[in-house]
């Protein structure tokens, strides 16, 4: 491996820049503070509004401290049981809190579908007092998370996001349903109110769980074309053809790419791999690439058949374990581990190469 492929995979093995964990931090102590605030007004005023909302902000505590945690976690350096480090736990508080919002919107239309009924007279003018300050909190949190940025592209910031902003909708909706309830005596402004921030909550809540199944699914990325990737990979010189392209995101802001890559002489793959990767970097901003290449029907016939691409290749790559075994099944039938170098002496055989 020469210099420049060295230095390219000793910077790309270094953890991705993490956003600063300060505006969770703040937007913790700010929604934890205005809680006790909002639960104490709703039970004065017997406001399902404010009640609504203050049910939402004490989720907004745990998620906004899952959130922080998360980052905290994500920074922790790679193991070698964990060899992508713990990434991930960011995208699973993301699922967590995806998972919070929709119960607690579903919650919240379910209690106002019953208010609406009987709705109960409200103390507006307290609750309208009440709504503006939370009003004030919650577009303080929100400022705080938007300005520490990450709230548009990392999951977990965007979680985090997403249940301040459902305060902040509630806010307004509280703010509303007391006005209307102030100048009519309508008290059915409070559950209509209270219904239609769970069904703006339930809409985002959806599209962040999507998101983040989508990552743990390790789904291509949307804003990556998988075909498109493969033929700009097939069209750099020397490239025969390129299979088992598999793409994939390993946290908010670090994308993944393996690929099996048939060469027409193997001798000109250092040449080809700086190629690839220069374009899997510059033009789809893929930096974390892993490539093998291959001769075209070089390859003997139980290496060939394995493959992700088709089902029939996926039934050649599963290998049974005997049971109570923890070694591999070679094409022999033998099992057990293999020896110390024979890992080796298998990956130099395949040429198997990595970038970085």
């Amino acid at each position: 491996m020469d210099e420049h492929v060295r230095h390219e995979h000793e910077r790309s093995d270094q953890p991705p820049v993490r956003l600063s964990r300060r505006p969770l931090a703040l937007a913790l102590g700010i929604t934890a503070t205005f809680l006790v605030v909002e639960v104490v007004g709703g039970l004065l005023t017997n406001s399902l509004a404010l009640l609504a909302d203050a049910g939402h902000m004490a989720i907004d505590v745990a998620a906004l401290a899952l959130a922080l945690t998360a980052s905290w976690l994500a920074g922790r350096p790679a193991t070698p049981q964990h060899s992508f480090g713990f990434y991930r736990t960011e995208v699973l508080a993301a699922l967590l809190n995806a998972a919070a919002l929709i119960v607690i919107a579903i919650a919240i239309c379910w209690e106002a579908l019953r208010r609406v009924a009987a709705p109960p007279a409200v103390d507006s003018g307290p609750m309208l007092a009440v709504a503006l300050a939370g009003l004030l909190a919650n577009a303080a949190a929100a400022w705080v998370l938007m300005r520490g940025g990450g709230h548009a592209h990392d999951l977990n910031i965007r979680g985090a996001f997403l249940h301040v902003l459902g305060d902040l909708l509630g806010s307004v909706g509280a703010i509303a349903a007391a006005a209307i309830m102030l100048a009519t005596g309508w008290y059915l402004a409070d559950p209509i109110a209270s219904a239609g921030i769970g069904l703006l909550i339930l809409w985002s809540a959806w599209r962040l769980l999507r998101d983040a199944v989508d990552v743990l699914l390790e789904a291509t990325p949307k804003h990556l074309d998988a075909a498109e990737v493969r033929a700009a990979m097939a069209a750099v010189p020397g490239v025969a053809n390129v299979h088992d392209l598999h793409i994939w995101t390993v946290t908010s802001g670090l994308i993944a790419l393996s690929g099996h890559v048939e060469v027409h002489d193997l001798a000109d793959w250092p040449r080809v791999l700086l190629d690839l990767a220069a374009l899997l970097r510059e033009r789809f901003g893929i930096a974390h690439v892993t490539l093998q290449p291959e001769e075209p029907h070089r390859l003997p016939a139980a290496f060939r058949g394995c493959s992700l691409d088709s089902p029939e290749g996926l039934a050649a790559c599963r290998m049974s374990l005997p049971a109570g075994r923890s070694g591999i099944t070679n094409a022999a039938g033998d099992s057990g581990p293999p020896p110390a170098d024979g890992h080796a002496a298998r990956e130099r055989a395949a040429g198997r190469q990595t970038f970085p």
